[in-house]
């Protein structure tokens, strides 16, 4: 489809704004800290709009797109198995509360401070080469997605020469990124950050809307039942036959929102920019707001174009449609491209610019957030500790931004190159797991015990990392190259990595090697660090008089504070600072935190009764009906929708408040130049 006048004026319009909105901060990141750390300044609501928009990339709304497109609402009932989790994490701001305390810039910072220097290089590499191959398939997928949904041609000509769409489009993309993070760095990523969520989460709710009024439940239902038995789109019970999302990926999923929170780098930046740690928190605890009705827009969009697809009604108007998704050359690519191409089609004027505009703010939010924490971590983490003398503020800015360069370039090479072979769902699980699988037992291990140490923590990183490098390298080869291995052509050893690969091809997905390299990281850290102690490994600089690690010391508490009030090191007394409501909750914070956790309370409890009534049910030949589900997911889509219209207008709102504080705060701040991110 051509965008119209009207498209295109929305489009531009949107992208100047944007430009504009990072250009004016670039006064205020000169410092190292306003780089990296948005000088610390962020209150809750921008910091919850911001993250979240940095993490609902384009890519990601791809990955949920293919997601709803196979099992549709099914994922909301199996979600529910998160339900415990968020409500641990809202409590008690795990990780993130404990993480702000120690004032860290960065993650491989914390881990020098907790564990030594080398394991913090060594670690800053290990989240480097996780993060640049997990994002350097993010600009191919985004060029890709707005090449289907503009319908434009895969090339044109200049002067007679005929050029590439597809890296003219990329590199556009990830130009406009490196600009934004030259422009501000982290102050200009937070605040475009949050004018992109905003923008985009009205968006997304507008077409929420469309979808609901354009095609009658009654029709998105009769597609939903057109599915065969075991994959169905409405009846949780019914995924026997689903391969890649059934109840196995979000039992890991639910496992892996606990273990693995903030160990994914890819917007550290986000980490360390919370005014203190109480904001963090409620930033956090306010998260889970904007994801459970944001995320309505990634089921209802491929339920449309499942309808639009599959549907009779519509039967001569997708035939064209159908015949662009059969020609793309392999199933992973088909799935990639359905969505695209058919909202290309589907949307009238108005709207179609509308999304194309939130999608680029999604893309440019998740580009320039992974660009600005890869190449914080390659200068904070790798570069810096090597050096015996700091470098001024000047040239350690310069470094920072030549490594956001370093990784755009890096991007628009590998995703130039990059086929896919499989659900970019998994591959970005394995990708991450590089690094996260050994991280989450780390961080957890570093905030939460005193016995945890430095052995433990190189066990964890290093088996875990292992194992998921065996796993990408297994589930990402060409049918070719592992049968080639499986022959024995080349040997013994490629023999066995054949018959390795294959028989890890048959049983596991990559999001269930991610877990298995979890497991072993947790089993690397407890048996490293106790074997440790009873070796008798020297004691760390900031160990107590007992020889366990002094937390107090890097939390800053108690004769170590500098920030916060003493009431923070109250021990609690009431039944509701046992909960993790301790006395930083007043007031209008305990009534937000209340409401927060009735939502995933409510919905847990409804899973906890109901599933198993469900299954006695079934068991007795009296299942619920896929037409009793389907009526209670239309109640449901109405009931989320209203949400996400009243959370828009009360995230809007106070993001501005914040937003406001934050300009009005950077007028009078004094950056300290040795805040630098050395461990002194």
């Amino acid at each position: 489809m051509t965008l119209a006048t009207v498209d295109w004026l929305i489009v531009i319009g949107f992208v100047v704004a944007l430009a504009l909105s990072a250009w004016n901060l670039r006064e205020h990141a000169r410092s190292v800290s306003g780089f990296l750390s948005a000088n610390r300044l962020a209150g809750r609501y921008l910091l919850t709009v911001s993250y979240n928009m940095a993490q609902v990339g384009v890519i990601t709304l791809v990955w949920y797109f293919q997601l709803g497109y196979d099992v549709g609402f099914t994922q909301y009932w199996w979600g529910y198995l998160e339900g415990p989790s968020l409500i641990l994490l809202a409590i008690t701001g795990w990780v993130i509360y404990r993480f702000r305390e120690t004032r860290a810039m960065t993650l491989a910072q914390f881990f020098e401070l907790r564990y030594s220097k080398r394991f913090r290089v060594f670690s800053g590499v290990v989240a480097f080469v996780s993060g640049i191959l997990n994002y350097a398939i993010f600009p191919g997928v985004t060029a890709r997605f707005f090449i289907a949904m503009l319908g434009l041609p895969a090339e044109f000509a200049i002067g007679g020469a005929a050029v590439e769409t597809f890296p003219v489009v990329m590199g556009g993309l990830l130009a406009f990124a490196v600009f934004m993070v030259f422009a501000g760095g982290m102050l200009a990523v937070l605040v475009t950050d949050f004018f992109q969520g905003v923008f985009c989460f009205c968006t997304f709710v507008t077409v929420c809307y469309w979808v609901l009024l354009k095609f009658p439940w009654l029709k998105l239902e009769e597609t939903m039942a057109m599915l065969p038995a075991g994959k169905s789109m409405v009846n949780p019970l019914g995924l026997q036959d689903e391969g890649n999302f059934n109840v196995v990926y979000w039992l890991i999923s639910a496992f892996t929102l606990f273990y693995a929170c903030r160990a994914w780098q890819g917007d550290q930046g986000y980490n360390s920019a919370a005014r203190d740690a109480h904001e963090a928190r409620m930033g956090q605890l306010l998260n889970g707001w904007r994801y459970r009705t944001l995320m309505l827009v990634t089921v209802l969009i491929p339920l449309a174009v499942r309808a639009f697809l599959t549907h009779p009604d519509w039967a001569e108007a997708a035939a064209p449609l159908q015949a662009q998704i059969a020609a793309q050359p392999t199933p992973a690519l088909q799935a990639e491209m359905r969505v695209p191409l058919a909202l290309g089609v589907m949307l009238p004027t108005g709207l179609l610019g509308l999304v194309v505009a939130a999608m680029l703010g999604a893309a440019i939010s998740t580009d320039s957030a992974y660009m600005h924490s890869w190449a914080s971590i390659a200068v904070q983490d790798i570069v810096l500790p090597f050096r015996k003398r700091p470098m001024s503020p000047r040239a350690q800015l310069l470094l920072l931004k030549a490594a956001v360069l370093a990784v755009a370039v890096f991007a628009f090479v590998f995703s130039w190159s990059w086929k896919p072979n499989e659900y970019v769902a998994m591959y970005g699980a394995l990708t991450g797991s590089i690094f996260v699988a050994g991280g989450g037992a780390v961080i957890i291990g570093g905030l939460y015990t005193r016995w945890g140490n430095t052995v433990g923590a190189w066990c964890a990183m290093v088996s875990g990392m292992v194992v998921c490098l065996v796993g990408i390298v297994a589930l990402n080869a060409d049918a070719a190259t592992v049968e080639a291995w499986t022959s024995g052509s080349g040997g013994a050893v490629r023999a066995a990595l054949g018959a390795a690969a294959t028989w890890l091809r048959a049983h596991f997905t990559g999001m269930e090697l991610s877990f298995a390299a979890m497991m072993v990281s947790c089993i690397g850290y407890v048996g490293g660090s106790l074997a440790a102690r009873r070796l008798g490994a020297a004691p760390h600089a900031m160990a107590a008089a007992d020889g366990r690690f002094d937390l107090d010391r890097l939390l800053h508490r108690g004769r170590w504070r500098v920030e916060g009030g003493a009431e923070a090191d109250a021990a609690p007394t009431t039944f509701l600072e046992k909960l993790g409501f301790d006395r930083q909750y007043k007031g209008w914070d305990r009534f937000v935190a209340v409401i927060t956790l009735a939502w995933p309370l409510a919905f847990t409890l409804l899973f906890t009764v109901a599933t198993p009534w469900l299954l006695w049910r079934a068991s007795q030949g009296q299942a619920i009906s896929d037409a009793q589900w389907a009526w209670y997911w239309g109640i449901w889509s109405w009931f989320i929708l209203a949400a996400s219209t009243v959370v828009m207008v009360w995230f809007t709102v106070g993001g501005m408040r914040d937003y406001l504080r934050l300009r009005r705060d950077l007028r009078s701040y004094r950056p300290d130049a040795s805040d630098d991110g050395r461990v002194c």
